[in-house]
């Protein structure tokens, strides 16, 4: 069984299901925070030192073990020349 499969065969199980989803937001942010920080060319430790942010800390943040604050993504986000945006989607 490959990867997808796993996960296909996991959501089909409503209790799996609605704890996946309900992670989402917080793996949207860490998408956005790997994606920029790559998309900027920089290293996590080049990033810290930009920012004043520690390494293991946005290492955290990357790895999904740590819940940024806004003032925290702001920062990042102006280490790399970007801007945070948040926004509320209508449910599909």
């Amino acid at each position: 069984m490959n990867l997808q499969d796993m996960k296909q065969t996991l959501l089909s199980n409503p209790e799996v299901k609605k704890e996946y989803e309900a992670l989402q937001p917080e793996y949207a942010v860490v998408r956005a925070v790997l994606e920029a920080r790559k998309q900027a060319r920089l290293t996590q430790q080049e990033l810290a030192d930009m920012t004043g942010i520690h390494r293991s800390d946005i290492s955290k943040l990357e790895n999904g073990t740590s819940n940024p604050t806004i003032g925290l993504l702001q920062r990042l986000a102006e280490g790399m020349g970007m801007t945070v945006r948040v926004e509320f989607v209508p449910k599909s």
